[in-house]
């Protein structure tokens, strides 16, 4: 299982994380990511290979 979080200070709502996620972890809330459904993440890291402000951390729990 997998902790996904998103630094709202660096995100900047591009919506690249909600458009690629395989798994839709991400949806968009007052303007910015929300990984509503962390626990379905597999830690493909697309979100933080498309994440152009590095706002994403994905870390083992």
């Amino acid at each position: 299982m997998y902790l996904v979080q998103v630094d709202a200070d660096k995100c900047t709502g591009c919506e690249e994380c909600v458009n690629n996620c395989p798994q839709v972890v991400f949806q968009m809330k007052d303007g910015k990511s929300d990984p509503f459904q962390g626990s379905e993440c597999v830690m493909c890291e697309t979100c933080l290979n498309v994440c152009p402000t590095n706002a994403i951390t994905i870390t083992e729990m």
